[in-house]
């Protein structure tokens, strides 16, 4: 059975509904009302940013590595407006102050690879360091409602690139998140066919996704799956990447077998997720093809501490392959964006994800890239977010000591900065 060829849903008769739907699911529209009725009923989109001056700390620029003593940043509007030497640069009276004195400020983390569900888990992520980020995929289009949150009141959420629902064979209960996927229902082989991929990337379009997520092998975390058996093949995921392509989004695939990880690629994904089993040929595929690898090292690592035995000995052999192969993709000059994979509730710092790309043998500056201007790019950030320079958005994590010398740091932020509010 395959899905008829229709055109695409109609945004007029159901986004608001389902959309709706989402932000209760995600508690969003509950966290808009407690934020203020300004907020909850503005007009419009933009971001309320804060007024601030960051003054006294040690200021870090990831993309040149240079180090400012007794620094200034100002932010208005949610903006840097300037940032520099004390002596150098004019702070504005009647503004809010923040003594960073003692404190090492960055630019705000980005985790390329989170599974945000409610405005709890995003206010988390925040306040672990991540101020921006993008969604690998919920169950019933909860990220686009947290990515309106993010909007509407930037210091309760990330500044979110959101996936929607995944593309993948079996969509269980997600085929409720939308009527436009009820039809997918009694598909006999789940979502396999052209039309079935099309569809699905369609609705998520129609939907606002931002880029769509898919998979090419089963899952690692579950431990009656088989994370080497391949789901889609070459041709399956070129239909998903092209009909994203169509309505100008990119495609980030969850992979873990050799194979898998080259038919994804030379499909055309945008980024690479997990990774494990990516071979030589492929990196040098990535390489040409500037496609982006997010190892997501911090969940392989959570495996290897499941209280499951499958899994944790599952996690043992996978980590230091993973590193291994990491560790060759940087050598070779593939892109790496750090993202952690957090999902179920649980939101790991960005900050252990960084520090992970350090052990796998990156420069403490290389892997802080991979969490600021390298994620910035993938996520088509690039002059948003990663630097802590004018024009880019007023977030900043604190740390109370040179991450350089101990990435650890960044675990525990002393503060974070949020489009120019302090959360």
């Amino acid at each position: 059975m395959c899905v008829e060829p229709s055109e695409p849903p109609s945004a007029r008769l159901t986004r608001r509904g389902v959309l709706a739907a989402s932000a209760a699911l995600a508690g969003t529209a509950a966290a808009l009302g407690s934020a203020g009725s300004a907020a909850a009923s503005a007009p419009d989109r933009r971001p309320r940013g804060g007024d601030l001056v960051v003054e006294g700390g040690t200021l870090l620029d990831p993309a040149t590595g240079d180090v400012t003593e007794d620094a200034v940043v100002v932010i208005r509007d949610g903006v840097v407006r300037a940032a520099g030497a004390r002596g150098r640069t004019a702070a504005p009276a009647g503004v809010e102050r923040l003594d960073a004195h003692g404190q090492w400020v960055l630019p705000g983390l980005i985790d390329a690879h989170i599974h945000l569900n409610t405005a709890a888990e995003a206010r988390d992520a925040v306040r672990k360091g991540a101020t921006s980020a993008r969604s690998g995929s919920t169950n019933f289009y909860q990220d686009i409602a947290v990515r309106e949150l993010a909007r509407r009141v930037p210091g309760m959420a990330p500044r979110l690139r959101a996936a929607g629902v995944f593309v993948t064979p079996d969509l269980g209960d997600t085929v409720l998140a939308d009527p436009q996927l009820a039809a997918l229902a009694g598909l006999k082989d789940g979502v396999r066919s052209a039309e079935a991929l099309r569809h699905v990337v369609r609705v998520n379009l129609v939907r606002g996704a931002d880029v769509i997520k898919t998979r090419v092998n089963e899952r690692a975390g579950l431990p009656d799956q088989d994370p080497l058996a391949q789901v889609y093949s070459h041709a399956q995921l070129s239909e998903v990447v092209a009909a994203a392509r169509r309505g100008g989004k990119g495609v980030l695939c969850h992979s873990y077998s050799e194979r898998g990880c080259h038919d994804a690629v030379t499909a055309g994904i945008r980024s690479l997720e997990h990774g494990v089993f990516v071979g030589e040929r492929t990196l040098h595929e990535m390489r040409r093809r500037d496609t982006y690898f997010t190892p997501t090292l911090t969940a392989i690592a959570g495996l290897a501490e499941s209280s499951d035995p499958v899994l944790a000995e599952r996690g043992r052999a996978y980590l230091p392959v993973l590193r291994q192969a990491v560790l060759a993709a940087h050598e070779l000059g593939v892109p790496l964006a750090a993202g952690t994979d957090s999902s179920g509730g649980t939101v790991d710092p960005i900050g252990r994800e960084v520090e992970l790309m350090r052990s796998a043998g990156l420069t403490a500056l290389d892997a802080l890239r991979t969490a600021t201007t390298q994620a910035a790019r993938l996520l088509g950030l690039d002059g948003v977010a990663g630097r802590p320079t004018p024009g880019h958005a007023g977030d900043l994590v604190l740390v109370p000591g040179d991450p350089l010398a101990d990435l650890s740091l960044l675990k525990k932020p002393s503060r974070v900065v949020r489009s120019g509010i302090p959360v």
